[in-house]
Formats: C-alpha cells, sequence, structure tokens
C-alpha cells in the first residue's frame, strides 16, 4: 500500500466523519425525536385531552407513514437532482413548521391531519441522509460512517425520552399543557438546524472547502472508480427497472420486519411503562418514566457501535444482520412474561439491541449493485417498504390490543416478523444475489472495494 495515498486517505475519512456525520447524526436525532413526539404525548395527556383510544392513538401514530409514503421515491430523486445542502435542508424546515402546529391542536381528526402533514413534509429525509453519506466514503468504510450517523437514533431516546419528560413537566409555561410544551420545544430545533444545513454541508467531496485537494482527489477517485467496478460487476439496474429488482424487494421485505420491531418499540414503550403500575404497583413520575424509557437505547447503542466496528473489521456479513434479527424476534414475546418491571425492560433491552445492531450493517447491502439514480430509487423504495411497517407497528398494535385486551398478540406478530426477516435474510445471501463484504485490510489502496462471493 502506497504509504502517501494511506496518509490521505486516512486523513479524508476522518474529516468526513469528524465534519459531516455529528451534524446529520443531529439533522436525524431532530428527526426522529419529532416522528416520535406522540409517543411522549399520549399517556402524558393527550389521550385525555383529546379523547383517544389505543386504536385512534396507534391510527395517529402511523398515519405518518402514508404522507411519508407517498411522497418518499419523488423526495429522493429530487435530492440527487437538486443536491442533498439544498433538498435536506428544505425538508427539515418544512417539517419543523409542521411540527409547531401540533401546539393548537384541539382535535382528533386534526390530529390525524397534521401526522399525515408531517410524514409529507418528511418524506425522503431519511434515506437521502443515507445516500448522502454513502456517497461520501467509499464501500470498505461506509459500515463505519453509517453506525458513527445511526447512534444517533437510539441516542434521540436515551436523550430524548429525559428531555421529552422535563418539557412534560414545564405544565403552565405559555399557558401551555405540558405535552403542548414538548412539541413546542422540539419543533424549533428542527427549524433552526434546517437553516443552519443550508450554509453547512456539500453537495459532494470536489465542493467541500474543508478537505484539502489531495484528500478531494483521492475520495473523488475512489468513489468512481467503484461506481464503474459497481456497474461493470453486477447487471445495470436503473432507476425505472429498480421496481421490479427481486433483489430490492428481498431487502425491502426484511427491513419491513427490522422497523415494524422498531415501532412497536418507539410508540407504545411509554405507554407499556406507563401500565407498570396497573400491572406491578410501581409509580413513576414523567421524568422517571422517561429516564425508563432510555435505558433500553442506551445498551442499544453500544451494541449498534461494538457490532458494525466488527462488521467494519470483517467486511459485513449476513450473519451480521441474520443474527440480531433472530435475537430480536426471539425476544419479544419473553417480555410478556418476565414478571416484574426491571425483567420486563431487560427483555426489551434485548430487543433494542438487536433491532439497532443490524440496521447500519443492512443499509451496506444496497448499494453493493445500485449506483446513482437507481440507488436513490432503490433506497427510497426499501425505506418506503419499512415506512408501511412504521405504520403498521402503530395502528395494528393499538388495534390488537383493543380487540384482545393486552399486548401478547400484538408482542408475537412483532417477534414472528422480526424472525421472518433473519429468514429472508440468510436465504438472499445463499442465492449468490448479494456479495459478503471482506476485511478492511484487505481491501487494495484505491477504494475500489472488491467483495468476495459468499
Amino acid at each position: 500500500m502506497d504509504t502517501t495515498q494511506s496518509v490521505v486517505e486516512r486523513s479524508a475519512i476522518k474529516k468526513v466523519a469528524y465534519r459531516l456525520v455529528p451534524f446529520v447524526a443531529l439533522m436525524f436525532f431532530i428527526n426522529y425525536l419529532d416522528r416520535t413526539a406522540i409517543a411522549f404525548a399520549g399517556p402524558n395527556g393527550m389521550n385525555s385531552d383529546l379523547g383517544l383510544s389505543a386504536a385512534q392513538f396507534g391510527f395517529a401514530s402511523g398515519v405518518f407513514f402514508i404522507g411519508y409514503i407517498l411522497l418518499e421515491v419523488p423526495s429522493n430523486l429530487a435530492l440527487h437532482r437538486f443536491g442533498a445542502r439544498r433538498w435536506l435542508s428544505r425538508i427539515m424546515v418544512s417539517w419543523g413548521i409542521v411540527s409547531l402546529l401540533f401546539v393548537w391542536v384541539s382535535s382528533v381528526e386534526g390530529l390525524y391531519i397534521l401526522r399525515f402533514a408531517l410524514g409529507v413534509a418528511e418524506a425522503g429525509f431519511f434515506p437521502g441522509a443515507i445516500l448522502f453519506l454513502s456517497l461520501w466514503v467509499p464501500s470498505r468504510h461506509r459500515s463505519k460512517i453509517l453506525a458513527l450517523f445511526y447512534l444517533a437514533q437510539p441516542l434521540t431516546t436515551v436523550i430524548g425520552a429525559p428531555l421529552a419528560g422535563w418539557l412534560i413537566a414545564q405544565e403552565g409555561l405559555f399557558g401551555l399543557d405540558g405535552w403542548r410544551v414538548m412539541y413546542l420545544g422540539v419543533s424549533v430545533p428542527a427549524i433552526i438546524v434546517g437553516i443552519i444545513a443550508w450554509f453547512y454541508l456539500a453537495d459532494s467531496p470536489a465542493k467541500a472547502k474543508w478537505l484539502n485537494p489531495e484528500e478531494k482527489t483521492w475520495l473523488t477517485n475512489a468513489l468512481e472508480t467503484e461506481k464503474k467496478e459497481t456497474a461493470a460487476s453486477h447487471k445495470h439496474v436503473s432507476a425505472r427497472t429498480v421496481f421490479s429488482n427481486g433483489r430490492v424487494w428481498m431487502l425491502s421485505a426484511i427491513y419491513f420486519g427490522f422497523i415494524y420491531g422498531l415501532y412497536a418499540l418507539a410508540f407504545f414503550l411509554p405507554t407499556i411503562i406507563a401500565g407498570f403500575e396497573s400491572l406491578y404497583g410501581s409509580k413513576f413520575d414523567v421524568l422517571q418514566k422517561g429516564l425508563i424509557t432510555a435505558i433500553p437505547y442506551v445498551f442499544a447503542a453500544f451494541a449498534l457501535y461494538f457490532w458494525s466496528k466488527d462488521a467494519t473489521k470483517r467486511g459485513v456479513k449476513t450473519w451480521h444482520i441474520a443474527l440480531p434479527a433472530l435475537i430480536g424476534g426471539l425476544s419479544v414475546p419473553l417480555a410478556l412474561f418476565a414478571g416484574s418491571p426491571a425483567a420486563t425492560i431487560a427483555v426489551i433491552t434485548v430487543t433494542a439491541m438487536a433491532i439497532f445492531a443490524a440496521l447500519p450493517n443492512f443499509w451496506t447491502v444496497p448499494t453493493q449493485f445500485l449506483t446513482g439514480a437507481a440507488a436513490a430509487a432503490g433506497i427510497a423504495l426499501i425505506n418506503t417498504v419499512g415506512n408501511l411497517a412504521g405504520f403498521s407497528a402503530g395502528f395494528v398494535t393499538g388495534w390488537l390490543k383493543d380487540w384482545t385486551g393486552g399486548y401478547t398478540v400484538p408482542m408475537f406478530v412483532v417477534g414472528g416478523l422480526m424472525l421472518l426477516s433473519a429468514v429472508l435474510m440468510v436465504l438472499l445471501s445463499r442465492s449468490g444475489k448479494i456479495s459478503e463484504g471482506v476485511p478492511a485490510e484487505a481491501l487494495d489502496p484505491t477504494g475500489a472495494g472488491h467483495h468476495a462471493e459468499p
């Protein structure tokens, strides 16, 4: 390996990791907090103020994803056309304004409309962020970069749950109910950071003023070489034909299982914790409930980091994705038989660790065979199907809880879908239609990122 090139490579990747990832992760942090704020508002005044049943709360949680899904692929193609700086900034300011309107919502119908509008406003942000970061680093560094980005999601709950609890406790501020104060507190930062993003982000390494000429040249050449090798080693997939590509749909189904589990926990964990009082006689105030909600996500952040670090070292293998899906699928129903608040949270922690360990490694797979506009469309399509799970998880979980009188059936559904994801990942790998990554040290210094067939 050329020593000079190695130094330039390390310097370029380090700058991307420190300059871009924390800011995009902050955007994701605010994004996830805004879309899941309803989970904290519901059991802390909103449900009673608006007269919501569990099914209505679930529908309000899930209808967000209908608006999101309708504009997901068009939004990501627009990002590819107009550039990430403009498009991600526009998305963020839009959802901040819509989120601010929740402060004054006064009816169930108004809640449904605003949740739908929030989905429309946020459409394309997550796949756009994934695509944006993927376009900045060669494949062998992608797992590490996406893992650092994904840390924002569990940390949103680690930091956001106590923050939401504290904001809700500010009952009477500006004459507002506590849950309305919370919406005020989480929406304004989205508008501010969205405006900053317009000036802070760059669309490509060539346009980054904070990279020196050698770093710009290395990143640009490495990414272009990888793009050509991907096109040469895989049958070309265009943006039009991505919708009939079997690998894309298989990955979509795998992602559906993960996201169903993720949002079932995100939307209903605060409600489950609130139910500890009736089940076990345990009493917690709002801030304590927020801190308890954060516990699974603290451990999930560690699992995400160290699991992805191993994937970076070895190259992403099938078991880096399938094994966490298996563990998550088996652990979810066990929470029903835990017998105490501590045991219930412990089992849910295992589930959260499993989901977050798999997700960043999963997102390295689509860019093995998709480039350019096809990558934009493919990643958006996979995420669209995942967001169908986001809608289903909220609505179906609430409906099944109302119908059966408890969370037993809903949690078995979650577990079953995650087990299905594990099985499908193994089948996809054995079909030979995706490659297994090789360790970073085994790759050539050009950054082209060769893959060994499974």
